[in-house]
């Protein structure tokens, strides 16, 4: 079993995080019963949002009665001390619990810090003093932004997109988190379902003894496949190096990492999905988006206003109004069977 320390805090656990965005897909039932699952399987990393719907009030019910034994992240985008008290009483309700062990900002564009004029920070300086948390965090898909923060001292973990698609400079952040004694936390272990491969996801992510890779979990099957990794993890050995090589090749250059902060698009296109379809299309089962359900979905992309909204808003500097034509013209070649996918 390996574990990993999130650097100066007192959370150590074994390199299973359950990332939660997923399970407000699903019914509370079902939700509920993949938490506890992975609770009682060794998984003790919970980490969640408010932007996350119904996922803070799903684990709250799943947990009550059992709290202390495990680690509860959650997090807030306000953009002022007035919203921050908000959120954070609402997810204090909604987890059923009186601290939470990891709040995080959410994706702030720029790095809160004391006296910015927002009193972001200062917010979670007083909710500390008042054991309503117990650490601080940030979560970020801009370099810059995370630089800053780990550079900054403020911060005791950081989370950002981290597979084995990282850049050198996606690297870095992980060896400057080392070096600041501050906890990096892997979103996106599985670029937003582009990676199929979990041994090979989870060998890359176990080189790092500073890293927690948080899984996006909907299905028990998933959830099981992880669960076996807590007695037997895999390693990175010949055949998986080859894998990962492989996809890296495949994998190359601009692509959309679904991170959905892009949305809303105003023409009503999903565009975190919809922008990386032809990926999609040939690294899963190809029927699944190729239902009456998904044509239509492309479809909207035909009604893309140019408003460069979602441009703007993307970590990655894609130019995403281009992507999607690019990937729409692709999915109407396979529909018309000119272009052969799996």
């Amino acid at each position: 079993m390996e574990y990993v320390t999130l650097g100066s805090t007192n959370i150590t656990v074994n390199k299973n995080g359950f990332g939660a965005l997923p399970i407000q897909r699903v019914s509370a039932e079902d939700a509920v019963a993949l938490a506890r699952k992975a609770f009682h399987a060794g998984i003790t990393f919970f980490d969640t949002a408010r932007w996350y719907s119904d996922s803070e009030e799903k684990l709250g019910e799943a947990f009550e009665g059992i709290r202390e034994q495990l680690y509860i992240a959650t997090k807030t985008g306000a953009q002022n001390a007035d919203d921050f008290w908000k959120d954070l009483e609402t997810s204090l309700k909604m987890l059923r619990t009186d601290y939470i062990d990891l709040y995080q900002f959410h994706n702030p564009s720029f790095c809160p810090k004391p006296g910015d004029g927002t009193g972001l920070y200062e917010a979670m300086l007083e909710a500390k003093a008042q054991g309503k948390i117990r650490h601080i965090g940030i979560t970020n898909h801009r370099l810059a932004v995370a630089k800053e923060a780990i550079e900054s001292g403020l911060y005791e973990t950081l989370q950002f997109p981290f597979c084995y698609l990282a850049t050198e400079k996606d690297m870095e952040l992980v060896t400057l988190c080392k070096e600041h004694n501050m906890g990096f936390i892997a979103m996106k272990a599985l670029s937003g379902g582009l990676i199929n491969n979990a041994k090979a996801a989870y060998a890359f992510e176990a080189q790092f003894e500073n890293v927690l890779p948080i899984w996006g979990v909907q299905r028990e099957k998933e959830l099981d496949e992880f669960i076996s990794f807590i007695e037997h993890p895999p390693v990175l050995t010949a055949e998986i190096k080859a894998i990962i090589e492989h996809d890296k090749k495949q994998l190359s250059g601009d692509f959309c990492r679904g991170c959905g902060y892009c949305m809303p698009c105003p023409a009503g296109i999903e565009i975190n999905n919809c922008a990386r379809m032809s990926l999609m299309l040939r690294r899963a089962p190809s029927a699944s988006w190729l239902t009456e359900e998904w044509q239509m979905k492309m479809s909207k992309i035909a009604g893309c206003m140019h408003c460069n909204k979602c441009m703007s808003k993307c970590p990655y500097g894609l130019h995403t109004p281009a992507l999607l034509a690019k990937n729409y013209e692709d999915y109407k070649k396979v529909l018309a069977g000119e272009v052969s996918v799996n």
